[in-house]
């Protein structure tokens, strides 16, 4: 018998981006109506689907039940009959659609670059993708941009208001716009990524349907845009990066566990990049798994090769998050005090302070140092931030094996 908990589970984040989009073209683009709807939907499978039984088509149960929920509000709400009179008289519930074959990836491009409009300011653009176009969780989307759930949950309804209320299309932007709303889309591909490859919470320290639906993105956007040399770095970037998914955790990984397929993909886009001569941070960012990916053990690792990749990156892009990774691979190719030096500037800098990595990297260098108690401290820091069971594990059999 199916369980229907994990039944809901796997329809929200296999089902959720279907039902949102089809919503989507049936409501003109209304996306704060489409997501309360799906929204009722989830709530109205979490009520029947333990007493019912889970339906044999959970998505196409989920799209006519979120389909009747949003008619309801229109009928209930006169500004939204208003706005939407077809819908409001309309007595038809069901509608057709082929849940098996879709236009979901024209309607996942279409719903991206909708959130991504530039009538949105770009931390919205950033946030609101990740919940209606990735699935994150708001807990999720708040640690991806370092900022409180409350906060975030306020951006992202403003969001949604405001898509709505600017009747922003929902649609793909003609030739002439796509260079402009291209450079939000691709940070948002980017930390759905980011979020997969170690995730917030959970007993994995990744969620591989988010590294895949990242990679899948990245892939529809290369074929979108196969002149812009951003968009194939980003792909080589997320490939060359999950190709190491299944050797995370531990001190130096099994290479033979690297998903070589992945990494020849991850070349091939890098190397496209390459060609169109235009060089940014994604490509950066690239070359350093791309490093990893032609050095057969962990001592061979060009660290200098590295640590210079990332000083480049900081000109891109001054943040505090390169900032640390800079200073781990300096300390990594032999220059272990100057790596804690930088990481000591960087300890004024509250945004940090909440960073699990920041203090897990101190940790490990302070390790290395030989300086136990700091290190220890510095160990608890970083599994007291810390909600992925795999990843609080590993920082805790570091800890104690000092």
């Amino acid at each position: 018998m199916t369980d229907p908990a994990a039944a809901l589970e796997r329809a929200y984040r296999e089902e959720r981006a279907a039902v949102l989009t089809t919503l989507m073209r049936r409501l003109g683009g209304d996306l704060a109506l489409a997501e309360d709807a799906v929204q009722d939907a989830l709530l109205a499978a979490a009520t029947d689907w333990p007493r019912a039984g889970v339906p044999a088509r959970p998505g196409a149960w989920l799209t006519t039940t979120a389909w009747r929920k949003a008619l309801d509000r229109i009928r209930r709400d006169r500004a939204l009959a208003a706005r939407l009179p077809a819908l409001a008289g309309e007595d038809a519930v069901e509608f057709d659609f082929d849940h098996d074959v879709s236009s979901l990836d024209d309607d996942r491009l279409r719903l991206l670059f909708t959130c991504c409009h530039p009538a949105l300011a770009l931390e919205a653009r950033i946030a609101l993708t990740l919940r209606s176009v990735g699935g994150l969780a708001v807990d999720e989307i708040a640690r991806a941009l370092l900022v409180a759930p409350r906060a975030m949950e306020q951006r992202l309804v403003r969001a949604r208001r405001k898509v709505s209320a600017a009747r922003i299309p929902f649609r793909v932007p003609d030739d002439d716009l796509l260079p402009e709303r291209l450079a939000g889309v691709l940070r948002v591909v980017y930390l759905i990524f980011n979020e997969g490859h170690t995730a917030t919470a959970g007993p994995a320290i990744a969620r591989g349907e988010l590294c895949d639906e990242a990679i899948r993105l990245g892939r529809l956007l290369a074929r979108l845009m196969p002149d812009d040399a951003e968009t194939h770095g980003l792909l080589a970037l997320l490939l060359l990066t999950d190709a190491r998914r299944a050797s995370r955790l531990g001190p130096d990984g099994d290479r033979t566990l690297w998903d070589r397929e992945r990494i020849a993909e991850g070349v091939e886009a890098f190397e496209r990049a390459a060609r169109l001569r235009r060089p940014g941070p994604y490509q950066l960012q690239a070359a350093i798994p791309a490093v990893h990916a032609e050095t057969p053990a962990w001592e061979e690792t060009d660290w200098e090769q590295i640590a210079a990749l990332y000083e480049r990156l900081l000109g891109h892009d001054p943040s505090p998050v390169v900032a640390v990774n800079h200073a781990v691979a300096v300390a990594f190719a032999g220059r272990l005090e100057e790596g804690l030096a930088l990481l000591a500037e960087l300890d004024a800098d509250r945004r940090l302070d909440r960073y699990q990595p920041f203090h897990a990297a101190r940790a490990e260098l302070l390790r290395r140092a030989g300086r136990t108690d700091e290190a220890t401290t510095a160990y608890a820091r970083a599994i007291d931030l810390t909600s992925n069971d795999a990843e609080r594990a590993d920082l805790s059999a570091r800890q104690a094996a000092l």
